[in-house]
């Protein structure tokens, strides 16, 4: 009886190992994991505030403060895109719109590192800049292109009817 203790007391500490490298090769950060939309199909976080819908990969609780991350697994830089960074502002925005809870931070995934994105005044500012910004080019009717990617138009829904496609 004994011996059936100790090779369950082993496997435990196994799987409780192999949790915890998971968890850190993940780059997701400690704390409960409150929201997930990598599985089943989340409900979205909406703003009519700021006219704004999205949803996180995660949100994790730490020390009661939920953290939203965003997972780009086939993704590698050495420093975040901007797009990338803007959007997890605009999770960190519709954290503090539906949970009146502001988050200090979100985290931004890549394939083979991990980027704290600060939520500061800032990039907050930035990101309702942005957003009116957006806002204005749909009651623009026509808006340049914003890029020389080649790539981008490559893939781009709009690309046969584009004007300004570059392929």
């Amino acid at each position: 009886m004994s011996g059936l203790v100790a090779i369950l007391v082993c496997a435990g500490v196994i799987l409780l190992v192999l949790s915890w490298w998971l968890r850190r090769r993940s780059g997701l950060p400690g704390g409960e994991i409150t929201y997930s939309d990598t599985d089943i199909p989340a409900q979205p976080l909406m703003s009519n505030r700021y006219q704004l819908v999205g949803k996180p990969d995660y949100i994790v609780m730490r020390g009661g403060v939920p953290i939203p991350i965003e997972v780009k697994p086939n993704r590698t830089a050495d420093e975040p895109y901007e797009s990338d960074r803007m959007q997890v502002a605009s999770y960190c925005l519709l954290i503090e719109e539906t949970q009146a809870k502001t988050p200090p931070m979100g985290v931004l995934r890549y394939r083979d590192r991990s980027f704290k994105i600060s939520y500061t005044p800032k990039l907050r500012g930035q990101l309702l800049r942005l957003l009116d910004e957006m806002r204005d080019s749909l009651d623009a009717g026509d808006v340049a292109r914003s890029h020389r990617s080649e790539a981008r138009c490559a893939t781009c829904g709009f690309r046969n009817s584009c004007e300004q496609s570059l392929v």
